[in-house]
């Protein structure tokens, strides 16, 4: 739920301060406070829906906090995040203050049609995985401070989230590995730092190529092997080699095109960084009703 994104509330605050700065002097100019109206959100495309209790919770922030307004605010949401909606389905209708409905709309906005896009695009990508068991993943190429909302997109979309950061899962890539002197001792030095801390986190290791894979193999000591820049039949042979012991992720530039091909394989999870970092947002607009 929307409701357990921590700071959520600040992260609205910064936003609107971003947008509005010493006042929204368009809106102040020209309308009357006492001015009401009521709007509506319109969706412009098809698509899956989400952000709308941050939408709400924008209108509500400007109202209070910013217009200090008198004047009764009323949102009503008539779809839910997950929802696929159609062009012109109506997502939501404001009542209140004029000056509060315009002074919220562009920030309601640029969050419902960014989060509706990453979750429109991890839809349509999770539908091509169809009859398959590999799931989808996002990845940390987020927006600064809107990785959470992003990947609560993902979700809304029926995709996986993978770790939320550097802090809940040990992902040794490459870099870690080459820095470390090695695999084996990337391994075993991460080994000793979780025992030293008490930390119970799942270890992922990135190998480049069958030779790195087999090392691992030997070694053992991981929970998921992210098999990186592998072409689909390097892919499916590393899979038949790990034959069900660990994990297995793919990663590394694949797309719409190619991404039924590499699922087929039998990998378990691929893992996609264009889910948020390289989508089209939705169109949505809001009229006066």
């Amino acid at each position: 739920m929307m409701t357990t994104i921590p700071n959520l509330d600040e992260l609205i605050r910064m936003a609107l301060l971003e947008d509005v700065g010493d006042g929204d002097h368009s809106t102040l100019a020209c309308i009357p406070p006492t001015a009401t109206n009521t709007a509506k959100m319109v969706a412009k495309a098809e698509g899956i829906v989400c952000g709308m209790e941050v939408g709400e919770r924008v209108f509500n922030f400007v109202n209070d906090s910013f217009y200090h307004s008198r004047i009764p605010l009323t949102v009503a949401l008539h779809k839910q995040d997950g929802d696929t909606v159609k062009k012109g389905d109506i997502l939501m209708t404001i009542e209140g203050a004029s000056g509060v409905i315009l002074t919220a709309e562009r920030t309601a906005l640029n969050f419902m049609q960014r989060l509706s896009g990453i979750a429109t695009q991890t839809n349509k990508m999770v539908r091509m995985l169809d009859g398959l068991h590999t799931q989808l993943l996002d990845t940390r190429k987020t927006t600064p401070n809107m990785r959470l909302l992003e990947k609560y997109a993902v979700k809304c979309g029926g995709g996986t989230n993978h770790r939320i950061g550097l802090y809940d899962m040990v992902m040794l890539k490459d870099n870690h590995i080459d820095f470390a002197g090695g695999i084996e001792a990337a391994i075993d030095r991460t080994h000793a730092y979780l025992k030293e801390k008490g930390k119970d986190l799942k270890i992922e290791i990135e190998v480049r190529n069958l030779d790195e894979l087999e090392q691992v193999m030997r070694h053992g000591g991981v929970d998921r092997i992210m098999l990186d820049n592998f072409d689909t039949d390097t892919l499916r042979e590393a899979v038949r080699r790990i034959d069900g012991k660990y994990e297995t992720e793919a990663s590394g530039g694949i797309t719409e095109e190619t991404l039924r091909s590499y699922a087929e394989t039998g990998v378990d999870f691929i893992s996609v960084g264009a889910l948020t970092h390289h989508i089209k947002s939705m169109d949505i607009s809001l009229v006066k009703k």
